[in-house]
């Protein structure tokens, strides 16, 4: 009898027990993973990885091309602008050279001679390159003779020149010729030289 009641005494402790044990052991079951989700989870994983790292790539490379499209933009503006710039100043040393190169004559003469005429083919190559430009071609003498004689000789040596650069070619509306005798000498001396230097045709670019 007493060994009757110390098993029921026995299952009464150790069912219970077994009962909590596997009801855990479901529980536990129940919350891990299938292998299927635990396969799954790091595939997932490994490729929005890979997209963000494809991703983060090209955003690179797409900053990489702007930059060295803007170096390229910039150096060739510079370049434009070196070119501008050089191109500027050969206009103004031309144009510098246009207006301070004179043509001489002989003394009471407007006879243009041989060195003239070569300074009056480069004025004209000048003038056929610059075509928006108008100039003024002007006559001067030297101081012996009346002024009114001057007048008349510095407007015949003016025309001459005048008449050059027309026949070879430059329009003569973009030519306007103009005497000042002998009211402004380049050298005022009263000798040879500076008459020789008095004796000439200037050009005035408008």
């Amino acid at each position: 009898m007493r060994k009757k009641l110390w098993i029921y005494l026995a299952l009464l402790v150790v069912i219970p027990g077994l009962i909590f044990t596997v009801s855990c052991a479901k529980k536990v079951t129940q919350a891990e993973p299938s292998a299927e989700e635990t396969a799954v989870e790091p595939e997932v994983d490994t490729a929005a990885r890979i997209a963000e790292e494809q991703a983060a790539q090209e955003e690179a490379a797409q900053q990489w091309e702007m930059a060295v499209e803007e170096d390229i933009e910039e150096q060739r503006q510079a370049e434009d602008a070196a070119k501008e710039a050089e191109m500027q100043q050969d206009m103004a040393a031309a144009k510098q050279m246009f207006e301070n190169e004179d043509i001489y004559f002989d003394f009471d003469s407007s006879a243009l001679e041989m060195m003239a005429t070569e300074v009056l083919k480069r004025k004209a190559d000048w003038l056929f390159e610059t075509a928006d430009a108008s100039i003024i071609i002007e006559g001067h003498c030297d101081a012996r003779g009346t002024e009114a004689y001057n007048i008349a000789l510095g407007d015949r040596r003016a025309e001459s020149a005048k008449a050059f650069l027309v026949d070879i070619g430059v329009d003569e509306s973009r030519l306007t010729s103009i005497s000042y005798g002998e009211e402004r000498p380049v050298d005022p001396v009263a000798n040879a030289e500076a008459w020789a230097k008095n004796r000439r045709v200037h050009f005035v670019i408008e």
